[in-house]
């Protein structure tokens, strides 16, 4: 393997805090030891040449101060940020001749370097590596380390990259965006922690009143203790969609209701629906363009006991609206907070049923007319669990992700199977499932 040694240089050095986002990704980081890191591997098809590709590497650490970013360790615990103003970034070359599949090396390098955590103090938060096959680039492999961005910041990224002026390579216009350092100060002032205090009184008036866990105790199954399952429906999807459309709802809200509604078909006597939402704050104007993670938990609390299918949407809108408005504070505050209330109640607060939604909004396709109830039943068919695992840790006790996918609606479910079974979950999927399409041929 060749290192291609890139030089790179960007505004804003210093050191600071973690702004609220990162303190939250490292608390997650730290609870399942892992970097969390995205990206993977892809296919170059547009004649792109190594040094393309360093050049882009070059783009975003010079652009980015996320990724000129190493972190700081003090004795008490403390984890600082220093933002450097120059360095040097690697790329990997890895060649491959002959009969070698260059699409299955450049799979391998992404898994070895998804498995593999980055080191936080000396290693910058970006890996890219080209894998080329008879001296032309066929995949570039690039991995960001969860404490520099998240799923929005990097699509801010790749949109900037391809947004560069093609004869000279250089961005359209300054980087206008908060960095992170900036964020973090930002978080400081006394406007932004008002913002605090208000989502603190609607926690605090939620975990007053919430069930201490949703799950009953532990049990031994003989399953694997904690297991990935992938799971796709085109019926929910079709369905999901043409309910939305009637009765003027987001799809969000809809697959929400089905989630609270099945689990507490599947828990019945639970209480009212209580999960993190990973809420993404970039509806906020200052966080839309920012690389750095913005997410944060959102308390979502819903009660569908006996309610109709359209109550439940209904109910979903208001519960999701008032996470990700209350989704946006001070993390220390918060895990005050619940400290608090737990020892005021005499009970552990168990907030470990998470929930994330990461697709986003498309435009209607204006040329087809919604499903029709025959439609969605003739796609329940083609439902399936594409793969199950087992999970070396998990923090959560159950994790429901809806990936940003067109035409199914498809999710990776992780469990603890002492807390809900692989049967149990299984049956949530179908129950889900069967909410939205029978809710469509409700309001038909």
């Amino acid at each position: 393997m060749e290192r291609i040694i890139v030089p790179f240089e960007g505004p804003g050095a210093g050191t600071g805090p973690l702004a609220w986002g990162q303190q939250q990704v490292w608390a997650a980081m730290t609870e399942i030891d892992s970097s969390m890191s995205m990206g993977g591997a892809v296919a170059v098809t547009d004649g792109r040449t190594v040094e393309d590709i360093a050049g882009e590497l070059r783009f975003f650490m010079s652009r980015y101060a996320a990724m000129r970013t190493l972190l700081r360790f003090s004795g008490d615990g403390t984890v600082t940020q220093e933002v450097f103003a120059s360095g040097e970034a690697v790329l990997e070359l890895v060649d491959t001749a002959g009969d070698e599949d260059p699409a299955a090396v450049a799979e391998a390098l992404a898994a070895e370097w998804r498995e593999r955590k980055f080191d936080y103090a000396e290693e910058w938060p970006l890996r890219m590596g080209v894998v080329r096959h008879d001296g032309a680039v066929a995949h570039v492999v690039a991995l960001i380390c969860h404490i520099a961005a998240d799923l929005g910041g990097i699509a801010v990224m790749l949109r900037e990259l391809a947004g560069r002026d093609p004869a000279t390579g250089e961005p359209a216009g300054p980087y206008e965006a908060l960095q992170p350092l900036d964020l973090a100060r930002l978080q400081r002032e006394p406007a932004v922690a008002r913002q605090t205090a208000s989502a603190m009184r609607y926690w605090e008036s939620h975990l007053r009143t919430i069930p201490a866990s949703l799950f009953p105790g532990p049990v031994e199954r003989g399953e694997p203790t904690y297991c990935r399952v992938r799971w796709q429906s085109r019926a929910m999807h079709l369905a999901s969609e043409a309910l939305s459309a009637r009765l003027g709802a987001d799809p969000a809200w809809v697959l929400l209701a089905a989630f609270a509604t099945g689990l507490e078909q599947v828990l019945p006597g639970s209480g009212p629906f209580v999960a993190i939402g990973i809420i993404s704050n970039r509806f906020r104007p200052a966080l839309r363009d920012v690389v750095s993670p913005v997410t944060q938990d959102g308390l979502c609390v819903l009660d569908v006991a006996g309610v109709s299918a359209a109550d439940a949407v209904a109910r979903a809108r208001a519960a999701s609206m008032s996470a990700s408005k209350y989704a946006y504070y001070d993390p220390e505050a918060r895990a005050e907070l619940t400290e608090r209330i737990a020892r005021e109640r005499g009970e552990h607060l168990d907030l470990t049923c998470l929930y994330n939604d990461r697709r986003t909004a498309r435009p209607p396709d204006g040329g087809s007319a919604p499903a029709g109830g025959d439609e969605v039943r003739a796609a329940l068919a083609e439902t399936r669990v594409v793969s199950e695992e087992p999970l070396r840790s998990l923090g959560p006790k159950l994790m429901v992700t809806v990936e940003d996918v067109p035409d199914v609606v498809r999710m990776i479910v992780e469990v603890d199977t002492r807390y809900l079974s692989l049967p149990d979950l299984r049956e949530l999927l179908h129950r889900m499932e069967t909410f939205v399409v029978e809710a469509l041929v409700a309001e038909a």
